[in-house]
């Protein structure tokens, strides 16, 4: 017998007794096998409709948001957050209650952050912008420095200055760096922490001397330094 007829019959032995061997543990095994056949069915349907029902609401989202932001930039802030019956519209909160999971929803979040501190609702102000995912990048400074805002505003005075400090790093740049250290700076000063309040004016001094925020950080560590 040549050396490749015998390589072919080794060959086919494997095999065979690779088939019997899985013919063997299908029979005995045969309900689990059909049920995680089945269960990977589903999984794979389950997956692929979960995009298109999460697209379409994303997309009505959307489209609804466009009806509350009208509201919101003629400044009716309370029509903005909970809609109109009388024009048929919802608000930023339909929008955040019905559609949480989208982009959308996110975005609503910040917009009734800002609605609830233009009517004096601070404390649901804070509820809002505590659930807003912030953006990466520029677009993260100015939520940052608004969730600030509103600490202050309920004189949390030390979580506001941690919240600028934030801000200011969020995307280091000329501008809004050296505008959220002075904040931090002066937040920190509120808080009675003079230790921070030195350090952070210090930094704008240091590294942004050129900004507009450099003269009054040189007056609060002048007046930090006579305490």
């Amino acid at each position: 017998m040549s050396k490749k007829q015998v390589k072919e019959e080794l060959e086919q032995d494997v095999l065979l007794e690779t088939f019997s061997k899985a013919q063997s543990f299908y029979d005995q095994n045969k309900n689990t096998v059909i049920g995680a056949a089945i269960a990977a069915i589903i999984l794979i349907g389950g997956s692929v409709g979960y995009y298109y029902y999460a697209e379409a609401q994303e997309n009505e989202a959307q489209e609804l948001m466009g009806q509350a932001s009208q509201a919101y930039l003629q400044g009716n802030y309370e029509e903005a957050l909970t809609g109109s019956d009388a024009n048929f519209t919802v608000g930023f909160k339909q929008i955040i209650n019905n559609y949480g999971m989208t982009d959308a929803a996110n975005l609503a979040r910040y917009y009734a952050a800002v609605s609830s501190f233009k009517l004096g609702n601070n404390q649901e102000a804070l509820k809002y912008i505590e659930n807003y995912e912030v953006p990466e990048g520029i677009m993260g400074v100015g939520p940052l420095s608004f969730h600030a805002v509103i600490h202050t505003e309920l004189g949390n005075h030390a979580k506001a200055a941690k919240l600028y400090v934030k801000a200011a790093e969020w995307d280091v740049n000329d501008s809004t760096t050296p505008y959220n250290y002075l904040e931090a700076a002066n937040a920190f000063h509120d808080a009675g922490n003079a230790e921070k309040a030195q350090q952070y004016a210090q930094k704008i001094v240091d590294e942004y001397d050129d900004s507009d925020q450099a003269t009054e950080a040189q007056q609060l560590l002048g007046m930090l330094a006579t305490k």
